[in-house]
């Protein structure tokens, strides 16, 4: 006798509470035997995890773990996949559900779902729940995950724009409220925008049991959204939101580009992409900035500084990324950057940009002499905030 196929796993995110518990209600509603298993970050004297088992009708399990060094991946692991192995072999489940905490990204846990699932488990699909009527608000201030109660532990820094973009970004699907209003319609545009690959769901919306036999490629998924070789969104235009790309093949000058930062990076909800910065010519640079707020962190080398053998060692995802946007003189070395908000004035934004590029005198200089700029990139290369 064959042994049964592997049980679905959909991995449901979101900041949005009330939008993720309609869209885990859903899911059970739409696939008879689906079984969802919640994370819930409670604070008090010490922060722990909730874990609710429930179906359709009712809760099956309810137990209270310690949160071990603020690892989500940790219960993940230790917590919520022996139980659903447990349950794909005690009873007949078409479907579970994993519903995580408010501020988890899900980047993490879908790796470590499709690590550690085993045979029984097969991830499916990863869903960010989002209110489009709330989008633009919450992309557009520098709030805190702990001002709201939702910081994962005392030193969780990040913010709430931060998180809710990269759980756009991540997911396959973006289940959203049915759409009624201007402001909604302004959000759904923005979700299209920043994730054009994403299948945008809504809640009322049938087709919620394809998720028992699609398939999730963890692999890909972080291709998608790493610097070097992420697919980023191109030029665009939706009920009013702009998606502006700025792409140039020459570096930027440390000092003006610090400069500018005050000006360009409130000038859109979210950017992102890569930056060639004339300090570092040989230093991949990823920009990411939501809230108001701007990181710049390394992303490895250009593929155009390295040896033949160095290439050969690089992932061929990287390799294909790299030759794909090759330049006869600079290689795959050169500024992507994309901007989306709703009436983004793209031209004095990338005038702005443009004067950040090294000079023609500079230019000539050559990377020796770039390399002796002063770089107040370099104090600040992992958290650059304005």
């Amino acid at each position: 006798m064959l042994p049964d196929p592997p049980l679905p796993v959909v991995l449901l995110t979101g900041l949005h509470a009330d939008v993720r518990r309609a869209a885990g209600d859903r899911l059970l509603g739409a696939v008879p035997g689906a079984v969802l298993v919640h994370q819930r970050l409670v604070h008090g004297a010490e922060t722990r995890v909730e874990l609710v088992v429930r179906d359709a009708e009712k809760v099956v399990e309810r137990v209270d773990l310690p949160l071990t060094n603020s690892c989500v991946c940790c219960g993940i692991r230790e917590d919520v996949l022996p139980r659903l192995r447990h349950l794909a072999t005690a009873r007949r489940i078409r479907l579970a559900v994993i519903e995580t905490w408010d501020s988890v990204e899900p980047q993490e846990v879908a790796e470590a779902i499709a690590t550690h699932a085993g045979a029984r488990l097969r991830l499916a699909a990863v869903v960010a729940a989002v209110a489009p009527g709330r989008l633009v608000d919450d992309l557009a201030r520098p709030v805190d995950l702990a001002e709201l109660g939702l910081a994962s532990s005392p030193d969780d820094q990040g913010t709430v724009a931060e998180v809710l973009a990269r759980q756009i970004e991540y997911a396959t699907v973006l289940a959203h409220p049915p759409v009624s209003d201007h402001r909604q319609t302004t959000g759904l545009a923005l979700m299209r925008l920043m994730h054009p690959a994403a299948t945008l769901l809504p809640l009322n919306a049938r087709g919620l049991d394809s998720f028992t036999t699609a398939a999730f490629d963890a692999a890909a998924a972080a291709a998608r959204v790493h610097p070097a070789c992420s697919l980023l969104p191109q030029e665009g235009e939706s009920a009013g939101v702009v998606a502006a790309v700025w792409r140039r093949r020459r570096p930027a000058h440390p000092q003006r580009l610090y400069d500018a930062l005050e000006d360009a990076v409130p000038a859109a909800l979210r950017s992102r992409g890569r930056l060639w910065l004339a300090s570092r010519p040989d230093e991949l640079l990823a920009w990411e900035a939501a809230g108001g707020s701007l990181s710049v962190e390394s992303a490895g080398p250009w593929l155009a500084s390295l040896t033949d053998a160095e290439w050969d060692a690089m992932p061929p995802l990287r390799q294909a990324a790299a030759a794909v946007d090759w330049d006869p003189l600079h290689g795959d070395r050169g500024q992507h950057l994309c901007f989306i908000a709703p009436d983004l004035d793209r031209e004095p934004l990338f005038e702005l940009l443009d004067t950040c590029l090294l000079t023609d005198e500079e230019y000539l200089r050559g990377p020796a002499g770039w390399r002796e700029l002063a770089d107040p990139f370099a104090e600040f290369l992992d958290d650059v905030a304005v």
